[in-house]
C-alpha cells in the first residue's frame, strides 16, 4: 500500500499584529485541509514579526509558554478540528530569562507531541538572535505523527549538517525547516542546502521562508518555499519570491526506502572514523 502524504506549507508577509497573523495562518490551514493536506508547517516565529533585525527588550513580549501558551493551545484545537498534523514555530519563554526559538509539533488529534528548540543561534547584522534566544537543549527529536515520522530544523540550523543527520538517524521521513531569510548571499544557498540535506539523509524536506519587507529591517524576505524529495528534486514548483503562497504537494514516502536501497549512505557511514569531528 502506497504511503502518499499530502503535505502543506505556508509562506506569508507580516500582517502588522499577532491576531491577524494567527488568523491568516488558521485560514491557510483550513484551505490546505480542504485540499486534502494532512500536515502543514508555518514559518519561523510565525505569529510575530522577525524582530531579530534589532536588539530591543520590548520584543521579549512576543514570547509565550509552549505548550501552555495561547497560540499553541489555539493551534492544538485547530489541528483537532481539521484532523491535521501541525508544525508551529513560536518564540518560547520557559521561565524568566529562559527564551528559545521553538517549534511545537501537534498531532492530528490535537495532542501536543513535543517541541524542537533551535540549536544554532546567529549573531550577525540583521540576525541578532543571541540577544533573544538561548541555544536549543532538547536534541533533534523525531515525532511519530499520524502521517509519519516528522522532524524540525529551524533556519540557521540548515547550515550545519549534524542536525540533518541526527534527524535521519532517528528515523525522520519529513523534516520541516521554518525560516526567516532575507535577500543576499543566502538566496543562492536557499536553493542548494535543503536539497543537498535531503539527498545526504534520504528524506523529504519542507523549506519555508517569509516574504516581504518588515518594520524592523530594510531587506525583504524572499519566500521561495518548497518541498524537496530524497533525490534532491523539487516536488512541484518553488513558491513565489514576493507573495503569500500556500504550497500543497503529494509526498510519496515509499520513495525513501527505494532511494536508501539505491544509495546506501546509511549502510556505508563510518561513525567509527568520525570521532575527531566532535573534538574541535
Amino acid at each position: 500500500m502506497s504511503r502518499v502524504v499530502r503535505a502543506a506549507l505556508f509562506q506569508t508577509a507580516w500582517t502588522g499584529d499577532k491576531e491577524s497573523m494567527i488568523a491568516a495562518h488558521e485560514q491557510a490551514a483550513r484551505e490546505a485541509a480542504a485540499q486534502g493536506a494532512r500536515i502543514i508547517g508555518f514559518q519561523e516565529v510565525f505569529n510575530a514579526p522577525y524582530f531579530c533585525q534589532v536588539q530591543e527588550p520590548e520584543h521579549y513580549g512576543w514570547a509565550e509558554p509552549v505548550p501552555d501558551g495561547p497560540t499553541v493551545q489555539r493551534m492544538c484545537a485547530l489541528a483537532r478540528e481539521l484532523g491535521m498534523v501541525m508544525v508551529v514555530p513560536v518564540y518560547e519563554i520557559e521561565q524568566a530569562g529562559f527564551y528559545y526559538n521553538t517549534a511545537a509539533v501537534i498531532d492530528a488529534d490535537g495532542s501536543f507531541l513535543g517541541k524542537y528548540r533551535k540549536h544554532h543561534i546567529p549573531q550577525v547584522h540583521g540576525f541578532w538572535e543571541k540577544y533573544y534566544f538561548k541555544p536549543g537543549n532538547l536534541g533533534w527529536p523525531v515525532f511519530d505523527t499520524a502521517v509519519g515520522k516528522v522532524g524540525v530544523n529551524i533556519c540557521y540550523d540548515r547550515h550545519f549538517p549534524e542536525g540533518w543527520r541526527a534527524l535521519g538517524l532517528a528515523g525522520a521521513e519529513i523534516v520541516y525547516n521554518p525560516s526567516a531569510t532575507s535577500r543576499g548571499l543566502s538566496a543562492y544557498l536557499w536553493q542548494l542546502e535543503q536539497p543537498a540535506a535531503a539527498v545526504a539523509n534520504e528524506y523529504f524536506v519542507a523549506a519555508i521562508n517569509r516574504v516581504g519587507v518588515e518594520e524592523y529591517g530594510d531587506d525583504d524576505f524572499y519566500g521561495s518555499s518548497y518541498f524537496v524529495d530524497p533525490r534532491g528534486q523539487f516536488v512541484g514548483e518553488v513558491a513565489s519570491d514576493k507573495r503569500e503562497e500556500l504550497v500543497v504537494r503529494d509526498l510519496d514516502l515509499d520513495l525513501i526506502e527505494q532511494v536508501r536501497q539505491q544509495w546506501a549512505f546509511y549502510r556505508d557511514r563510518r561513525p567509527d572514523a568520525y570521532g575527531p569531528l566532535t573534538e574541535g
